[in-house]
Parts: structure tokens; C-alpha cells; sequence
């Protein structure tokens, strides 16, 4: 373990139907560098992760409902991927206001794959320059982003991949961006 995150606080959100490696991996990373994470949820109780979208993964505990929170008590964000997931967040106006406030408040936020589409529904992507999976890049377009399709993409505090193939420079970026921001607020 490193202390480059020592005294952050990273928030992942995610629901049921999360890609478990997009999950694991970059949570490991940031837990590693000595962040405290917690996993975020639409309630309480566990989620289901999935492996390639189709295959049932391990159950994770949620640490908070995204009701309970805020973006204030959190130095960064991660949303990890797979197709559910961020199609259960973006359906539920709580995850959708947390995911943007990050944005808005200019901390650093993690994403990958499908998980641009929360970021989407936050109209919180126009003019920035974004990847993501190919799927999503035509609403990414249609949500104001330039899209390229690169393995990992930096725009003043957002941090896109497009894949689990991109984990383990995602995981890097994430660690540098996580902290390069301000004063942690934990």
C-alpha cells in the first residue's frame, strides 16, 4: 500500500448489474494507494455484480444509499461499468444528482465503459472530450462530448476507458487524477 490517496474518501457508485472486474480493479487501485472507499447504491443491503453482462458474479455490501449522501462528503467518484448498472443509476434521480454534483463541484470522477451514461443523464459530459464503450459513444455525441476512442481520456478532472481490456491504465489515471485534486475532505 501507498499513501498517494492517504485521507481521501472515493465514493463508487454502482447497482446491481455492475461488471464485477470494473468494479474490483479500479476499487483495489485507489484502496491500495490509501483511500477509504465505500460502495454507493440506490439502498441499502447488496448488489449484484456480473461478469461479461451475463454471467452472475460475487454479491458486494453497500456501505450507503445514495439518498444518504452527497458529493460534499466524498474527495472523488468512480462508476464503474457493465450495461445494467448505470441503466438502473440513470433511471434514479438521486444517483443521477450525485454523479453530476461531482462534476459541478470540479472533483475528479472515474468512468468506464457503460457508466457514462449516468454522466449523460446528468447533462454533465457536453464539451468534454470523452471514451467509453462503442455503444455509448453515439449518446456521449448526442450529449454534447467529443468522443475518441482511446484507452484512457483526461478532461479537467474526468478520467474515461473504454473497457476492461483499458483496467490497468484506467486503475493508474484514476490514482493520479484521485490525487492531483484538492485538499481531501476526509
Amino acid at each position: 500500500m501507498t499513501d498517494t490517496l492517504r485521507g481521501r474518501r472515493v465514493a463508487v457508485l454502482a447497482a446491481d448489474g455492475v461488471e464485477q472486474v470494473e468494479l474490483e480493479q479500479p476499487r483495489d487501485a485507489v484502496r491500495q494507494a490509501g483511500a477509504e472507499v465505500h460502495l454507493v447504491s440506490l439502498s441499502t443491503g447488496e448488489i449484484q455484480a456480473m461478469n461479461g453482462d451475463i454471467d452472475k458474479g460475487d454479491r458486494f455490501p453497500v456501505d450507503h444509499a445514495v439518498s444518504e449522501v452527497s458529493a460534499s462528503d466524498y474527495d472523488a467518484l468512480l462508476l464503474p461499468g457493465g450495461t445494467m448498472n448505470p441503466d438502473n443509476l440513470r433511471r434514479d434521480p438521486a444517483a443521477v444528482k450525485f454523479a453530476g454534483d461531482f462534476v459541478r463541484a470540479g472533483k475528479p470522477v472515474g468512468v468506464i465503459c457503460h457508466g457514462p451514461w449516468t454522466l449523460v443523464e446528468a447533462d454533465v459530459v457536453r464539451g468534454r472530450r470523452m471514451t467509453s464503450f462503442p455503444s455509448v459513444r453515439t449518446d456521449l455525441r448526442n450529449a454534447g462530448a467529443t468522443v475518441v476512442d482511446e484507452e484512457v481520456v483526461r478532461d479537467n478532472g474526468i478520467v474515461s476507458s473504454r473497457d476492461p481490456d483499458d483496467l490497468p491504465a484506467f486503475s493508474k489515471a484514476i490514482v493520479e487524477a484521485f490525487a492531483a485534486s484538492d485538499r481531501p475532505v476526509g
